[in-house]
């Protein structure tokens, strides 16, 4: 039995050996390598690095939903408006021996109705819009692409849901360079979509005028400082006025084009942090001028002056670029100023409020037969409730009071001075 049992170990040991060796010879298929998402803390929270790449990428969005409430002034307008929208962003960056290569895309869908939203007060005047908010690269100091305008000063610290009269972050498209001095010190020069800042131009006569093709561009310059303490800037535009219809002389017969020319914008903008009070707390102010360029004054929004409160009792007129006489064929810039302010206070951490206001003086504006001047104030509060970090709840009122002189040429009726307000609830999800 010994002899057996020797014989059987043996053998099977010889087998064994023989096998492996013949598994040795055969060829081995290695697993592939597991690559695993690398976080990116160079340029904050969220981001990580693209598989395989050096370059970094943020993944963000938001959700808001908005309920206005807006003072009628006729039976036919709404008194409230819905609003739902929708926004997704992706954010890139990859350090470069020439500085940060950024890419950055934002893209927003919105559905409103509502008279207090502009629109109609049918079914089918609800409107679903899609916007290109941004898009642009950074390469060290060059953008190019849609991006906020550079006259404004995105860094303030407005925290407004409703419209005040500054240059409120408008985006434009854009080809720009920014020169970076040190110390919290820079400087931009950008060339920006001029046609994005057009307001009309109209005349005494109450007939319009076309804008003609854009010949240049809106040159926009501003001189920046951020600091720990809060900051500020000074801006500059040249907006280009160029009237596309032909006006006639009613006495001398004469045929001929308006002449171009060339208005401008001048802001000065500033912050200041107040941790003493509250940490969050800040202060900021804007003030502007603009001298055939009212665009500026509000970031090109569309609408009427007093949008989106209650028209005026014997019509709508809205502030333009210039009027033209057609017994001269000159062009009157309208010459308009505004200042705005605001101030946050956080009452505990997940709580903070904001008090605001802005005042418009515009010494001349489109359908009235005499020039003139128009007066506009609004002030308002708001108070955000965050139970969780990047979700707010608030609630807001804005009121607006008007003074405007002048005769309606469409019924020959005085434009009385107008009031409105406007109350908001607001719930916003950021991630």
């Amino acid at each position: 039995m010994k002899l057996v049992k020797s014989l059987l170990l043996g053998s099977a040991a010889g087998l064994a050996a023989v096998v492996s060796a013949q598994a040795a010879d055969l060829p081995v298929r290695k697993a592939a390598p597991v690559e695993y998402v690398r976080v990116c803390s160079t340029y904050g929270a969220g981001f990580f690095y693209i598989p395989g790449t050096e370059t970094c990428i943020r993944v963000g969005g938001r959700i808001r939903a908005d309920y206005l409430y807006g003072e009628p002034l006729t039976r036919a307008e709404d008194a409230v408006g819905f609003r739902a929208r929708g926004r997704l962003n992706v954010d890139t960056r990859t350090a470069t021996a020439y500085g940060l290569l950024r890419a950055y895309i934002r893209y927003e869908l919105t559905r409103s109705s509502g008279t207090p939203f502009g629109l109609s007060n049918t079914g089918v005047g609800a409107s679903l819009s899609t916007n290109l908010a941004q898009a642009f690269v950074q390469f060290g100091g060059l953008t190019a692409g849609r991006v906020t305008s550079f006259f404004s000063n995105a860094d303030l610290p407005t925290g407004h849901m409703g419209t005040l009269r500054f240059d409120d972050a408008p985006d434009v498209t854009l080809l720009a360079y920014t020169f970076s001095f040190g110390n919290g010190f820079s400087a931009t020069l950008s060339l920006e979509d001029g046609l994005e800042r057009r307001r009309g131009i109209d005349a005494f006569d109450f007939d319009p005028l076309g804008y003609a093709g854009q010949r240049v561009p809106d040159v926009v310059a501003n001189v920046k400082y951020t600091g720990t303490w809060g900051g500020a800037q000074l801006s500059g535009a040249i907006h280009q006025l160029r009237a596309l219809d032909l006006f006639t002389n009613p006495v001398t017969g004469f045929t001929d084009y308006p002449d171009t020319e060339y208005g401008f914008a001048i802001a000065a903008t500033a912050h200041v942090n107040l941790p003493m009070l509250a940490p969050g707390d800040a202060l900021w102010i804007a003030a502007t001028y603009t001298d055939g360029a009212p665009a500026y004054l509000d970031g090109g929004n569309a609408g009427t002056i007093i949008s989106p409160f209650a028209q005026y009792e014997f019509g709508r007129p809205t502030l333009v670029d210039a009027t033209y006489d057609p017994l001269t064929g000159d062009l009157k810039k309208t010459r308009a100023w505004a200042i705005a302010g605001g101030f946050r206070h956080y009452w505990t951490p997940q709580i903070r409020s904001n008090l605001f206001g802005s005042y418009l003086h515009s010494d001349s504006r489109v359908s009235v037969a005499n020039s003139g001047d128009f007066r506009e104030y609004r002030i308002g509060a708001n108070v955000f409730w965050q139970p969780v970090s990047g979700l707010d709840l608030g609630v807001e009122v804005i009121y607006a009071n008007t003074d405007l002189r002048g005769v309606n040429p469409v019924n020959a009726l005085g434009y009385r001075d107008s009031n409105g307000w406007e109350g908001r609830f607001r719930v916003q999800r950021d991630f």
